[in-house]
């Protein structure tokens, strides 16, 4: 377990504050990611966990902050899709790459190769090549910490997989 104590949360917040607040990455609070929590709840968590494990190691914590910021920074909510495509293009396997796009595309003056590489790769293992940085490997691992709480919700594990509510006849 992180402890959280003694951390500069007002420097945190400086490096992040301004995708934190534009529009396109508000729109996220109104994407469901697992359970019952945003997009935008999701990546924040994430961003803060990468933050906090990079700067206790003495990394780039501004390029951990900011990549886990954006990691699953996509155009719209992976649950809405309906379209049948292959498994290999499926959300999993695909939205690393829209997220890096859209990085780009949104905050070009935050872009740098360790970041575009970390929310590239932090699929790994889905994605098969592993990230090139210790910030990517940093924010991957925080990605799957966070999405674990959701098994604290077993109840809720199927739309982890990208299911329906349990008892939904389009199930």
């Amino acid at each position: 377990m992180i402890k959280m104590k003694n951390i500069d949360w007002e420097e945190y917040k400086n490096i992040v504050k301004p995708i934190l607040e534009s529009s396109e990455f508000q729109k996220r609070k109104n994407f469901a990611h697992h359970d019952n929590i945003s997009v935008y709840d999701h990546s924040l968590a994430v961003s803060k966990r990468a933050y906090l494990w990079a700067k206790k190691r003495g990394l780039d914590y501004q390029s951990a902050a900011i990549a886990g910021l954006l990691h699953d920074f996509y155009t719209r909510p992976w649950q809405e899709n309906k379209e049948k495509k292959p498994f290999l293009k499926q959300h999993g396997f695909v939205h690393a790459k829209e997220a890096m796009d859209n990085s780009y595309y949104y905050f070009p003056e935050y872009m740098n190769e360790v970041i575009a590489n970390s929310i590239l790769r932090h699929m790994f293992p889905l994605n098969k090549i592993p990230p090139k940085y210790k910030i990517g490997w940093i924010v991957t691992l925080s990605d799957k910490v966070v999405s674990f709480e959701v098994f604290k919700h077993p109840k809720s594990l199927h739309k982890l997989i990208g299911l329906g509510k349990r008892g939904d006849k389009n199930e």
